[in-house]
Parts: C-alpha cells; sequence; structure tokens
C-alpha cells in the first residue's frame, strides 16, 4: 500500500514537472516568436520612415497632380495606421518593453513627418482633410484614458465615413523636437485635442459632427 501511494506520488511529480518545463518551453517560444515580429516591425517602420522623407521632398520639388497627392498621402498614413495597430496587440499584452516604446516613437514621428509635408499641398489642393489628433500615450490619469479612448473610437468613425480623410494619430509626448515646434506653432495648450486642416483645433470632442462640420 505504501509502495503503491510512493509510485502515484513520483508520478504526479512526474507529471507536473513535464507540464512545467513545457510551459517553460512555449512561452519561450512564443516569446521568440513576438521577437521576430516586432524586429521585422522595426524594420518596417525604418523603410517606412525613409519612404516618408523621399516622399515629402519630392511633394516640394515637384508639381505633383493633386489627385495624385491626395491618394499616395491618404494610402500612406493608412499603410503606417496599419503598421501601428500591430504594435497595439503586443502592447495590449502588458509588456510594454523599451524596444515597444521606441517603436511606438517611431511611428509617432512619421506621423510628424506626413502632418509636416501636408502643410503646403493642404494649402494648393484643398481636395481632402487632415486631422491630427493629439493624445498622451503615457498618461496615468484614469479619466483622461478613458476620455482619449472615446475620442479615438469616434476619430476612427468619422475615417470610415469619409474617404477623404488624412488621419493622423499623433503621441504629443513622445518629446520630439519637430512636433513641438508645430504644437507650440499652433498654440495648442492641452490634450487630448484634435487639429483640423491647420486652422481649427477642438478641446472637446461629443459626436462625429463635432467634426465633420469642419471639414471642407
Amino acid at each position: 500500500m505504501l509502495k503503491s501511494k510512493k509510485h502515484v506520488f513520483w508520478e504526479a511529480l512526474a507529471m507536473t514537472i513535464v507540464i512545467f518545463l513545457a510551459g517553460i518551453f512555449l512561452g519561450i517560444l512564443i516569446e521568440t516568436s513576438n521577437s521576430n515580429k516586432i524586429s521585422n516591425l522595426y524594420l518596417q517602420s525604418e523603410i517606412s520612415l525613409a519612404d516618408a522623407m523621399a516622399s515629402s521632398e519630392l511633394a516640394e520639388n515637384f508639381d505633383f497632380n493633386c489627385d495624385a497627392i491626395k491618394q499616395n498621402n491618404i494610402d500612406f498614413a493608412d499603410r503606417i495606421y496599419e503598421e501601428a495597430k500591430l504594435l497595439e496587440k503586443y502592447e495590449e499584452s502588458g509588456k510594454l518593453t523599451d524596444s515597444m516604446k521606441l517603436l511606438h516613437k517611431k511611428y509617432d514621428l512619421l506621423r510628424t513627418l506626413l502632418w509636416t509635408s501636408n502643410q503646403n499641398s493642404l494649402k494648393r489642393c484643398n481636395n481632402y482633410n487632415l486631422i491630427v489628433y493629439l493624445y498622451e500615450y503615457e498618461s496615468e490619469d484614469i479619466i483622461k484614458k478613458a476620455v482619449q479612448n472615446v475620442w479615438s473610437k469616434i476619430i476612427l468613425d468619422v475615417k470610415i465615413q469619409n474617404d477623404d480623410i488624412l488621419l493622423l494619430p499623433i503621441a504629443a509626448d513622445q518629446n520630439l523636437t519637430s512636433l513641438n515646434l508645430i504644437i507650440d506653432k499652433h498654440d495648442i495648450t492641452q490634450f487630448p485635442a484634435i487639429v483640423i486642416n491647420n486652422d481649427k483645433i477642438l478641446y472637446d470632442l461629443e459626436s462625429v459632427a463635432s467634426i465633420e462640420e469642419y471639414l471642407n
């Protein structure tokens, strides 16, 4: 009887060890897979950054057709938006590493470059709308986080309902010199804030209509 109990004990112990080791191994595989995906995402952001700089210089130096400028800018913004959404999936897992924060900052720089490169295009073409959503990425204020979540959903609804919108969500607390200069230029005093076509700033947002009344 005693030998039987010992036998059951050792079997249970062996099974526990096997499950424990399998869990560790699976965790390592998942972490490695995530790291590889983040590395690929980082590389893609490098390409996108170079592409944005080249596109900005071309738009400044060549007289492109306004329809082409509109479509290229909107397509590019949509592409980096989808890339950044992949990053959010890893952020939502709760493991907000320094590399993820750095990658997020790079996407904010990308969007800032798009914002600056569209200053003249908006004036010359006037055939699309630019919406810049400035928010606080690292805010610990629960109320502000809730407000920003609501704003994000409203702004996304506006984007879905209108094909001619260039949407640029940008974290304003990333210590980007170029972004800070633009914020100072527009005299933006608090966040979240929305800049519409570089001439209208909203600090309150209740519905889709709150934005649509200022669109071209």
